[in-house]
């Protein structure tokens, strides 16, 4: 009757279930690599387009950039706020009695044909066509004043009240008449002057109207200062989509400016996500390691391997070609000859130096191949008297 031993009692037994240890080494990269996944991203998330890409001073967008609360300010105070999107709806706006038109990109549009509309007009930043519809003002040259927060210094009752304001970004002179105000970089960041069919105004930088400034300074109060003035306000923004036959490539429009913000998030998560498959792949192969020779191999011992191996596959004829390649390489020099010399020049050469046979040199060293291992032995002799005469001459 065999009795079983407890797995205990086993010599030399283990168990072969899986540790925590165990597991987690097996895991680990699984497990970082999902952590940084989710960083990021909670990264992208909070740093990244909440909703959208951002579009700057749209009375729409909430974002920091967009100017939405602005919007319902106007329009709490009882200001009707249209926003469009092209000339031919502005001009329909204009149609209907005496409106501000608000301008704060020109890139898609017919600067001539928006010139055209009447009424007063609120032009924000260096924008297309500025020639034509602020007639008179000019963008001071080499003037790019940092926005910060500046003094009116003027009369005009709209910033005297508001006081100051997140102003920069361009100066401006304009023509006779003009009122400038916010003096910056040898102009001024805010010009306002009467046009033929209402007021101009013209600001160098949009960043008061924005969500993340209009709460400092008196942001807020200019811009309800030059904007609520109780008529209707067409606030003409950029399209989303380039309409046909847009004016991108004489605008200068880069591919990149084109392209949704949202490429660039995911260009983003492309490199983390490259990099750490690299690092995964690279732990995976392990470190380069250097190791010793565990003995010293001797230049005898291989020699005497290759020629074993040649005995072996019997490959005379590459062992006499060896032979010889190498006492020719050896002998060349001593000789006197380049080592492009020539069959004729060597065996001419070694039988003058060594008063051998020019036939059995010949044969020697550039002779058919030993038939037998006693005529390769045969070979290898000779060679080796002929090179030691040479040496002793």
């Amino acid at each position: 009757m065999s009795v079983v031993a407890p797995p205990a009692e086993v010599a030399g037994s283990s168990s072969t279930s899986p540790t925590a240890r165990s597991t987690w080494r097996s895991g680990r990269m699984i497990v970082l690599l999902g952590l940084v996944i989710v960083l990021a991203a909670i990264i992208g998330v909070l740093i990244g387009p909440q909703r959208g890409p951002s579009r700057p001073l749209d009375p729409q967008d909430s974002s920091l950039a967009g100017s939405k609360a602005l919007a319902e300010l106007l329009r709490a105070r009882g200001v009707t706020v249209d926003r469009v999107d092209s000339v031919q709806a502005a001009a329909d706006k204009a149609a209907t009695g005496n409106r501000l038109l608000l301008i704060t990109d020109t890139t898609y549009f017919d600067e001539s044909r928006l010139s055209m509309i009447p009424g007063d007009r609120l032009i924000i930043g260096d924008v297309y066509g500025l020639e034509l519809l602020a007639p008179g003002v000019r963008l001071v040259p080499g003037a790019a004043p940092r926005t910060r927060s500046r003094e009116p210094e003027c009369a005009l009752p709209a910033a005297t009240a508001a006081g100051s304001a997140y102003m920069g970004g361009a100066a401006f002179r304009g023509p006779r008449g003009t009122t400038g105000c916010y003096p910056a970089g040898g102009g001024h960041a805010l010009v306002s002057f009467p046009n033929w069919g209402g007021i101009t105004t013209v600001v160098g930088d949009g960043g008061f109207l924005t969500n993340q400034r209009l709460a400092e300074d008196g942001n807020a109060a200019l811009a309800l200062n030059l904007i609520g003035t109780g008529r209707p306000v067409t606030w003409l923004v950029r399209p989303e989509t380039p309409p046909a036959g847009d004016l991108a490539g004489e605008r200068g429009l880069s591919m990149y400016d084109l392209m949704p913000e949202g490429i660039r998030w995911a260009v983003y998560m492309s490199i983390i996500a490259l990099a750490l498959t690299a690092y995964w792949r690279g732990r995976r192969l392990g470190p380069v390691v250097t190791e010793k020779l565990p003995v010293i191999v001797r230049a005898a011992e291989t020699v005497e391997g290759r020629g074993r191996l040649y005995r072996a596959r019997r490959a005379r004829q590459r062992a006499a070609d060896s032979l010889r390649a190498g006492t020719i390489d050896r002998l060349t020099p001593r000789l006197g000859l380049g080592s492009g010399a020539g069959a004729q020049e060597v065996v001419a050469a070694l039988a003058a130096r060594t008063g051998q046979d020019p036939h059995q040199v010949g044969a020697a060293l550039y002779g058919p191949p030993p038939a037998d291992d006693a005529g390769l032995v045969g070979l290898a002799g000779y060679l080796d008297f002929i090179e030691r005469q040479v040496s002793e001459l």
